[in-house]
């Protein structure tokens, strides 16, 4: 694998068309929304999600591209994988005493988990494999304009037992909105990712399946209520250092989003205009548009 010389940063622009991209089940599951200005909210937890999705598809789980964070996966059951690979014991709560074997144990699970290695992980449980400060972060997406949530009733024809089959359909509700563009920012640091001794090893090669991810998760995550959820726009800044040659909000004023002028009411991605300006890049860094 190619260690990481450059830090990135991106522009993320996404879609839905009468759906729901993010529930919140702290209030029936209605699109998340912002209290003040009425914008829709999708959370990094939820991207991050996808992302795992795809890579365990295209990867099949295999190392070095398993997935530590997968639905009724047991962690303290991963964590022993690394023990026991190293011919180590494990303590409760505790980490081996020597320093070195502490690291070898979390090496291995950056080595062999993608999501470890890329976005970080807590993995202090009962069997201990420290934690990692992980090289990619991704923030809440908000939409470009308020949403508004529609309220869809549904009816069920079916039954679940021999007793109700007399019954009237019971109803249903479903909450979507007509169309939403949504926009995100990462972050990928080159001094957080290192190399194999330093670092979580998160290279050239997972950078790439990264933006691969982001371009294509939403084409294998089609349900009911994310239909026509679909990537739109990956606007990548390459520094030509390590650190960096411009801050990171400077670099996504570049990037503006907005209705075009004759459009009131916006339904799809055309009615709206993204203009990156290039005039004022600063010096060392690359735009590179992945989508």
């Amino acid at each position: 694998m190619t260690a990481l010389q450059n830090r990135y940063d991106f522009v993320y622009l996404f879609d839905i068309k009468n759906g729901n991209p993010n529930g919140d089940p702290d209030n029936g599951n209605m699109p998340r929304q912002e209290s003040n200005s009425q914008k829709g909210l999708v959370t990094d937890v939820a991207l991050k999600r996808k992302v795992r999705n795809y890579v365990d598809l295209v990867k099949a789980g295999e190392p070095p591209y398993a997935i530590y964070m997968q639905e009724k996966a047991v962690l303290n059951q991963r964590h022993q994988q690394a023990y026991q690979a190293l011919n180590l014991k494990s303590e409760k709560q505790k980490l081996p005493k020597e320093e070195d074997k502490a690291r070898e144990i979390t090496r291995w699970m950056c080595n062999n988990f993608f999501d470890v290695r890329t976005f970080g992980a807590v993995m202090t449980t009962e069997v201990n494999a420290g934690q990692v400060r992980g090289p990619v972060q991704m923030g809440f997406a908000e939409s470009i304009d308020p949403i508004k949530t529609d309220e869809i009733t549904i009816t069920r024809s079916s039954v679940t037992n021999d007793r109700d089959a007399e019954k009237e359909r019971t109803m249903g509700r479903k909450y979507i909105i007509p169309y939403g563009l949504y926009r995100s920012h990462g972050y990928v640091s080159a001094s957080l990712a290192g190399d194999a001794t330093k670092g979580t090893g998160f290279s050239e090669e997972d950078l790439d399946l990264l933006f691969e991810a982001l371009i294509n998760m939403f084409e294998h995550d089609r349900s009911a209520a994310r239909m026509e959820m679909n990537a739109q726009r990956l606007i990548v800044f390459k520094h030509d250092s390590v650190l960096g040659n411009a801050r990171a909000q400077d670099l996504f004023k570049l990037v503006t989003v907005q209705p075009k002028p004759d459009v009131k009411l916006p339904r799809s991605f055309s009615d709206y205009i993204v203009t990156i300006d290039r005039d004022n890049l600063p010096a060392g860094v690359e735009i590179i548009e992945k989508l």
